[in-house]
């Protein structure tokens, strides 16, 4: 039989290899009835509460962010945990991409409502491309992009577009250096999954990347997605301790 380029299969197929094991089927049709309802008009009263409860939904993932940073902030969960990452894991079942994508959103979203931003995002979603901008660009992309889905609620996807865009107009410069030491920053980016908060030496810099070597060998890490960390400065602060014993 030829190999079919997908990986559905015909219920010819399906039929042949359940006969195979052993366990044939028998496809039979189900009759299926259509009942169509007129659309009916709510009440005041429905109308409230449908706006209330929508409210509710758009904002529980900025209420699970702001949730899960009081609880990292604060260490709540160090009486069963040795770690926020395991935490959020056995507990929500949230990996640390997600968590860490959670605070971030929660952190975005109270930006913009801040800024006189009247359409808010409705999933975190929207505002996962917003991360790769200063908070001053943030409110930017938004607007525009809630300007070009009018009247409906950007999508994520033009989101990221509009970032882009953005992007593209306001080119940032390298800061880094060769022997320069950083901190990765995972964001949004599902390559750097397992990377948050590594540390890596630069090892050849591009217009908007570095090459890192890190532990487990070289990667190459957008300049957004990299924090520097200032070893001198740790180097004093622990000889200056060490002096006063």
């Amino acid at each position: 039989m030829a190999r079919r380029k997908t990986k559905e299969f015909t219920e010819a197929e399906l039929d042949e290899m359940l006969v195979a094991a052993g366990r044939a089927s028998e496809v039979k049709a189900v009759p299926v009835e259509v009942v169509y309802s007129d659309p009916q008009e709510l009440t005041t009263a429905e109308k409230k509460k449908r706006k209330q409860l929508e409210k509710t939904v758009e904002k529980a993932f900025y209420l699970a962010g702001l949730a899960l940073k009081e609880l990292r902030d604060l260490r709540l969960y160090r009486e069963t945990h040795r770690s926020f990452d395991d935490y959020c894991r056995e507990r929500f079942g949230h990996s640390r991409q997600k968590a860490n994508f959670l605070i971030v959103a929660a952190d975005i979203y109270r930006h913009l409502t801040t800024n006189g931003c009247q359409i808010l995002p409705a999933n975190e979603r929207q505002i996962r491309p917003l991360c790769l901008l200063p908070p001053d660009q943030q409110t930017e992309a938004w607007t525009t992009a809630v300007e070009e889905a009018n009247p409906k609620i950007p999508s994520g996807r033009l989101v990221r577009s509009v970032v882009n865009q953005i992007r593209e107009l306001h080119p940032v410069s390298n800061p880094y250096k060769v022997g320069d030491v950083c901190e990765i920053r995972v964001k949004e980016n599902p390559d750097l999954k397992g990377k948050h908060k590594c540390w890596g030496i630069v090892r050849s810099i591009g217009a908007r990347a570095c090459t890192v070597a890190c532990w487990d060998g070289d990667l190459e890490v957008k300049i957004e997605h990299l924090k520097p960390k200032n070893i001198q400065k740790h180097s004093e602060k622990r000889s200056a301790n060490w002096s006063s014993v």
